[in-house]
């Protein structure tokens, strides 16, 4: 061991705080490691000991810690990289998406229709029929179901075609909650009934959750442990695809203890950060008060690898691919989105007035702060909340205050963000699988700060890559997908689904940042950057090995990268084939 240990200190591979270098337990050789440290270095060589990066270096420098016991692998000049991290996951409802039955995908609003058509064949009359988040954005037709076609298809059951907070529902589920040309939203909840040209209601609810309920759709439920067998499945599937940490951006307090559990039976595959869910509707003293105590929670006053609660999240606006996410300009009448106000801006949910104290209570109580921001408007309301207490001497920075999502940015909030430390977690799929109807709807000129990661990345500020994964397990299928490389090559080219061109492409990233944007740039998000999210000596072994030179490959070669091994804490957790 001395030996190992006069070397490793020779080569300045050995952490300052060590002692003693055992063998190796994996040694990665005649490869390309990517380590993605300060100087983005690549190395042939990588070397694993106790769960920890022993070394990274030469083949012949990196062989000398071979022991007895230690797996060796000759990768053939194959691609290592950090293990990839996921900024923005819902894994608790992505699990369970399709426990009772298969959802299948849809392009068209036929297909939405047939699977209404379809369960109506198979759910008792007059319990209710739920489809969530398939987006309007993402269909053939770029519209909402109407009211009129959801009644002949399914006209014995409610029914509610849900995407993000809004939805469009039929005639029996309008009924059944008593909404009417005269039904009035209880004062202070946010939403909107849209209404035809003879005041009835259309169907459209904007921020439903508020005031619409849904009762029973006869779906069977899922036992406990049938519960972790999906999620630890889910869990597989990332590893499947590079993935080694998540951040669950609206954890309840029941998935965390569901995580915990996973934790201490030494199941889990992947590191969980999360943000704990905060809603914003109340007494704002009692909501102070629910976030005052996730700071004081174990898991996040002490410090685990596996699992750690990073701060809170709640919602500050709606959606844009629902036609709700609250912008500084109006969306403008749109056909669409079933917008007839052309001063709609869409929906703010919390006032700066309540935002604020909310924000405060987080950044006193040492917990990170974010919140569901889409549109521009909602994105300069929180910029200003952790500006103003940036000024009085509050750890905004320290904290690391966030914004999820912050797609309609601005050059003023990309700056702002930076100047004040301000974090985002942005999702590269929503560029791909949107960009066809922003343009529609906004025009290309509007959308120059959409998703703007090379300002971002220019200015100095932090940006990390996730997905905001909803439904469904499978990297592709998803909603949102999840596979990272999807991510990477969108971030990189600007290239989006049904929509000829880039968008923006001043705003591409290279292939440094974009592995940096998905590595070491989560981990600062998330806190974990002194453990992970780069390959250096010291830090936790989670990588990946891949078959594609992400650095040289065609750019339209990026998604097809299939990943070949996995491993977290030097621990295999995925492996493809027999390579």
């Amino acid at each position: 061991m001395h030996r190992h240990f006069l070397l490793l200190a020779s080569l300045g591979l050995f952490p300052c705080s060590a002692a003693f270098a055992a063998d190796a337990d994996l040694i990665l050789h005649h490869a390309k490691v990517v380590t993605v440290d300060n100087n983005f270095s690549i190395r042939e060589a990588i070397a694993v000991a106790d769960g920890k990066v022993l070394a990274v270096g030469t083949n012949a420098d990196v062989l000398k810690f071979r022991g007895a016991t230690t797996e060796v692998l000759d990768l053939k000049g194959r691609m290592v990289i950090p293990g990839l991290m996921d900024s923005h996951t819902h894994p608790s409802g992505a699990s369970m998406y399709e426990f009772d039955h298969p959802v299948p995908d849809m392009e068209s609003m036929a297909d939405v229709l047939a699977y209404f058509r379809a369960r109506a064949q198979v759910v008792p009359e007059g319990q209710w029929i739920t489809l969530r988040q398939v987006f309007i954005t993402r269909l053939r037709e770029q519209r909402y179901p109407t009211r009129a076609e959801l009644d002949a298809v399914a006209p014995k059951h409610p029914v509610i075609f849900a995407t993000g907070p809004d939805a469009s529902v039929n005639t029996l589920a309008l009924q059944l909650n008593k909404i009417d040309r005269n039904y009035k939203i209880p004062e202070g909840v946010p939403g909107k009934i849209e209404q035809d040209a003879n005041g009835e209601p259309t169907g459209i609810l904007r921020t439903q959750g508020n005031y619409f309920k849904t009762g029973s759709s006869g779906a069977r439920n899922p036992t406990e442990a049938e519960r972790d067998a999906r999620m630890l499945a889910l869990f597989q599937d990332y590893n499947s695809v590079g993935i080694t940490s998540i951040c669950d951006r609206d954890a309840s307090v029941s998935a965390i203890a569901r995580y915990d559990q996973l934790r201490a039976k030494g199941a889990l595959t992947v590191r969980v950060s999360c943000s704990q869910s905060i809603g914003s509707l109340g007494s704002m003293e009692k909501i102070q008060d629910n976030i005052r105590a996730v700071a004081k929670h174990p898991l996040h006053t002490g410090r685990d690898d596996w699992l750690r609660i990073i701060g809170i999240k709640t919602y500050l606006d709606g959606g844009m691919l629902t036609g709700s996410a609250y912008m500084r300009q109006p969306w403008g009448v749109s056909k669409i989105y079933s917008i007839d106000d052309p001063a709609y801006r869409g929906v703010l949910f919390i006032p700066k007035e309540r935002l604020l104290p909310m924000v405060r209570a987080a950044v006193e109580s040492g917990l990170q702060f974010t919140a569901h921001s889409v549109g521009d408007g909602a994105i300069h309301a929180l910029l200003e909340c952790y500006e103003q207490l940036a000024r009085e001497g509050l750890p905004v920075r320290e904290t690391r205050g966030n914004i999820t999502h912050c797609n309609f940015m601005s050059k003023e909030a990309v700056e702002t963000a930076a100047r004040l430390g301000v974090g985002v977690d942005i999702q590269p799929a929503w560029l791909y699988l949107d960009t066809r109807t922003l343009v529609k709807q906004f025009g290309y000129e509007r959308l120059r700060y959409f998703q703007p990661l090379r300002s971002i990345f220019a200015a100095d500020g932090l940006a990390g890559g996730g997905t905001d994964h909803m439904q469904k397990i499978g990297s592709f299928r998803s909603i949102n997908p999840y596979n990272p490389f999807l991510g990477m090559q969108t971030a990189i080219t600007r290239r989006a689904k049904w929509y000829d061109g880039q968008l923006h492409p001043e705003e591409a990233l290279t292939r440094e940042q974009a592995l940096r944007f998905y590595t070491i740039n989560n981990a600062k998000l998330l806190f974990k950057e002194d453990r992970t999210g780069s390959l250096e000596p010291g830090k936790l072994a989670d990588l990946a090995v891949l078959d594609t030179d992400l650095l040289t490959c065609p750019e339209d070669k990026i998604v097809g990268t299939q990943v070949l091994r996995t491993y977290v804490g030097g621990k295999l957790v995925y492996q493809r084939g027999t390579n």
